[in-house]
């Protein structure tokens, strides 16, 4: 039972969505695989490597083969994890760069989810995912938040049939209080869990 911990953050030190992030793991309490998306960012693709990627392929230039490489790297942590946690600062109303490169790395037909004649179908291992979506002023699921929808419909997109939102908006208020505020929510949602698993 393993958690694969997704940090997408600009800011390093004092990110409300780090800080709420390293707190639920530690409720968690099970194996972490970290992958920190600033600290060691994933290299762009070309436009040619983004298809050869995506596609079918018989092309053995150096460039495709390392992102190809790497693409099985971050889709083989996934398959580790039985539970994801993603922190998710939302700017622009939308997810950071470096999170959209994961997500471009790690969808992958045929190998992370497959076309079936009732549609999409996801192949990775993840039963649940908690989406943690930080903001300033954007309140979490209004019609101006297109982060944490997002991320819902690539977890379930991937196969994740259990999703969590921890709404950490408001920042430009207090930031204390909205990790306070988050903190409770993720106590709720891992009582209640514990009380339907007994």
């Amino acid at each position: 039972m393993t958690v694969l911990k997704i940090d997408s953050s600009a800011r390093l030190e004092g990110a409300n969505s780090r800080i709420i992030t390293d707190y639920l793991v530690r409720k968690l309490g099970q194996p972490v695989i970290e992958r920190d998306l600033v600290k060691n960012p994933l290299p762009p693709m070309s436009p040619q490597d983004m298809l050869g990627v995506h596609g079918t392929h018989d092309d053995q230039r150096p460039s495709l083969l390392r992102h190809l490489a790497l693409s099985e790297e971050l889709i083989a942590e996934l398959q580790q994890a039985d539970t994801l946690v993603v922190g998710v600062p939302m700017y622009n109303f939308s997810v950071p760069t470096h999170l959209k490169q994961w997500i471009d790395y790690v969808c992958r037909p045929g190998v992370s989810f497959r076309y079936t004649e009732n549609g999409p179908e996801g192949l990775v291992a993840v039963k649940r995912a908690f989406i943690v979506t930080a903001s300033g002023g954007t309140q979490i699921g209004n019609d101006m938040d297109f982060a944490s929808r997002y991320m819902e419909h690539i977890c379930r997109f991937l196969g994740v049939d259990d999703v969590i939102h921890i709404d950490a908006s408001g920042s430009k208020g207090s930031p204390e209080l909205v990790i306070a505020g988050a903190r409770q929510q993720i106590d709720a949602v891992l009582m209640q869990r514990e009380l339907e698993v007994a």
